[in-house]
């Protein structure tokens, strides 16, 4: 079944995610959120599009070509429903960038209870600090310390609340882990991950429930995800959960020939 949502509260929610994936490393240039963080979410080092600005698409690839190199990342644009102007895609595909990760916004507007998503037997719910919680999701994903540091600097400073935990077992090991950024009456799930060694138990959907029931305790109504378009075991538990698609996002990346600030200059 196809659900369709109020634009405005796409919009609203659109904000909301770049509200709660700020980092300290951004700056706005002609209308073009840039984003630099040094951190593994790439919707932390991305340029969002966000307003038409004055000048082209070309030459505006052209001046963070030289910030991205110069911060050491590649560089990636985020093209959504909302980026400006609307044929932002096709003019990046035209100037040579790639597409890369197809990416889905699920959306909520009946959150469950803490009751409706009860933890297994002999496990418990741990709450964990900015530090405590980018070290245990980076020590999952496999990320480097100075990605690490960078995602607990973001959590810190975000402009928006986060509420991170862990699902731990009997004998204190953490088993999945995941996090809320609440705005107003919305809630985002971020970083949530189970160890491959858990999972089929049913924690990625207690994990999910628990973190949702308590921010509508707190006074969330809708919630929202990103989840990559592919992996379908995370969206599986995410529909049991009453997500539906909203809309979706993808990726331009530069090409690794035209990274640095010593390429030839794009043409319009």
């Amino acid at each position: 079944m196809v659900v369709t949502f109020d634009s405005t509260l796409l919009s609203r929610i659109e904000d909301a995610g770049l509200n709660a994936s700020a980092p300290p490393q951004q700056r706005w240039l002609d209308g073009w959120l840039v984003r630099l963080s040094p951190g593994k979410a790439k919707r932390a080092r991305c340029i969002n599009a966000v307003a038409n600005g004055r000048t082209g698409v070309a030459d505006k690839l052209d001046r963070c070509r030289e910030l991205y190199a110069a911060a050491g990342l590649p560089l990636y644009v985020r093209v959504t429903p909302f980026s400006l102007p609307p044929a932002l895609d096709a003019d990046l595909a035209g100037l040579g960038l790639v597409h890369e990760d197809d990416t889905r916004v699920m959306v909520t507007t009946d959150l469950p209870t803490p009751a409706d998503a009860p933890l297994p037997p002999g496990h418990r719910l741990e709450l964990l600090g900015h530090a405590a919680f980018a070290s245990l999701v980076g020590g999952f994903r496999g990320s480097s310390r100075a990605e690490c540091s960078a995602h607990a600097q973001r959590l810190a400073q975000s402009p928006v609340p986060y509420r991170a935990c862990a699902i731990v077992d009997a004998e204190g090991v953490a088993l999945a882990c995941g996090q809320a950024a609440t705005e107003g009456d919305l809630v985002g799930l971020y970083d949530v991950y189970t160890l491959p060694s858990a999972r089929g138990r049913g924690l990625g959907s207690a994990l999910c429930g628990q973190i949702l029931g308590a921010a509508r305790d707190r006074g969330a109504r809708v919630g929202y995800l990103q989840v990559d378009a592919g992996n379908e075991d995370a969206r599986r538990i995410y529909r049991r959960l009453g997500f539906a698609d909203a809309y979706s996002y993808h990726y331009r990346l530069l090409p690794p020939l035209h990274q640095s600030a010593g390429a030839p200059d794009f043409q319009a």
